[in-house]
């Protein structure tokens, strides 16, 4: 049997909130998240983005305190409190020095429990949201990825924008909003996760008496995905270049396959050295930004290609990107460069796991998608036991011209 490592705790509340810590005991900090499986995957057209809209509310005042109040209560600290809405996951988190963990457990516990969601605030922050949709329109490079998520998964919540749309956002009011927090922010989806100098009963502890009136409601429904189709869509905007996504759905968090795929992305278009970056890029010149990128969700994946080109360059862009999915298919990968590509991943993992808040974030979504703890080693582990043989099957599956989608944003006019 499998030792569990002595920095790893988890307790399951009678509430069903689950509570694990990862002990660093040589820093001085404490990462925190409140972690519930909600997102815009949980929505329909009919109230898409109300995920995103309660996440800014739950800042803009309590029973206890005011919007100033929660903005500066860890601030003034010298810590900090922030929030994100993702497809699946809404996490309220902060950063404080370990000293300071009761203050994060209370005020996180407080805008989740007790906001008032005044009807002015509610308004004004209406108008917020609606600069931030603005901005993802003037951003080509960023609304490029949410039209590719619409063609991907159509007619699903995951093809959904997590901001939602202009016309629901105006709609929202506080009776659909508490409607849905009583059916969406219940205990048993709840992961509480932390890392750093924490002490796990005493999170334990503050968690029992800071969330002891969240209810239990029962298991989270969802909408299955069916698998991806070929396409091309065409999107005009008012911007200078074109804009592309390329790719298809792939595997889920769980699927032991990720792994390969990890590796694969990394060769293919992740950083300088990537094949794409140096042939489209360096050789060509066809493009300043070009990379490859993946997630991995509940019971399915994404991959895709984004590039940002001159109009007249797309074709032969488009071209030679399916030139180097089709190589990927069609020849193994070399032993050195695949022992080169595992160092890069590797390399990167372990950096990026050098924060706290890395740290957190990986425990959560460990708890959130596989109940289950693995450390660092085994996931390197997984990564060194990739074969050539396995980018080459996960390539010929991926793929195959039948389950490749393209969406293209380009100029609507001659610029």
């Amino acid at each position: 049997m499998k030792k569990i490592p002595a920095q790893y705790k988890k307790t399951e509340l009678k509430t069903g909130i689950r509570v694990v810590t990862e002990k660093i005991p040589y820093v001085r900090s404490i990462s925190i998240g409140i972690w519930i499986t909600v997102g815009s995957r949980d929505e329909s057209v009919d109230n898409n983005g109300i995920s995103h809209y309660i996440e800014h509310m739950m800042f803009k005042g309590t029973k206890n305190r005011q919007a100033y109040e929660i903005a500066e209560s860890l601030e003034s600290v010298g810590g900090h409190l922030n929030a994100f809405t993702s497809k699946e996951l809404t996490c309220y988190y902060g950063h404080i020095l370990d000293e300071h963990l009761p203050i994060a457990v209370e005020v996180i516990a407080d805008i989740l429990t007790n906001s008032i969601f005044d009807k002015s605030e509610m308004e004004k922050e209406k108008k917020v949201i609606l600069e931030e949709i603005n901005n993802l329109t003037d951003t080509p490079e960023e609304l490029i990825h949410e039209l590719f998520l619409y063609d991907l998964f159509p007619n699903h919540p995951l093809g959904l924008s997590t901001i939602g749309t202009r016309d629901n956002v105006l709609r929202f009011n506080r009776q659909t909003i508490m409607d849905y927090l009583s059916q969406n922010y219940t205990s048993e989806r709840m992961v509480i996760a932390a890392a750093g100098n924490v002490n796990h009963q005493q999170l334990v502890k503050l968690v029992q008496q800071e969330f002891n009136n969240i209810h239990n409601s029962g298991c989270r429904n969802y909408i299955s995905t069916s698998s991806s189709t070929q396409g091309r869509r065409i999107v005009k905007n008012g911007g200078i270049q074109s804009h592309l996504c390329l790719g298809t759905q792939s595997y889920s968090y769980k699927d032991s396959k990720k792994f390969g795929l990890l590796v694969l992305n990394t060769l293919l278009g992740s950083g300088m050295s990537s094949r794409l970056f140096q042939n489209i890029r360096e050789k060509y010149g066809l493009a300043y930004s070009i990379f490859s990128f993946i997630d991995f969700l509940l019971d399915t994946g994404i991959f895709g290609v984004y590039i940002g080109t001159d109009k007249y360059k797309l074709d032969d862009s488009i071209d030679l990107i399916t030139k180097e999915l089709e190589t990927l298919k069609k020849e193994p990968v070399s032993d050195e460069a695949l022992q080169r590509t595992k160092s890069q991943l590797k390399g990167n993992l372990m950096l990026g796991l050098e924060s706290t808040s890395s740290r957190m974030n990986r425990l959560a979504k460990m708890e959130v998608y596989l109940e289950k703890y693995y450390t660092l080693d085994d996931t390197l582990l997984e990564i060194e036991r990739v074969t050539s043989k396995d980018i080459l099957n996960i390539a010929n599956e991926l793929f195959d011209k039948n389950r490749i989608y393209i969406t293209i944003l380009e100029p609507d006019s001659e610029k």
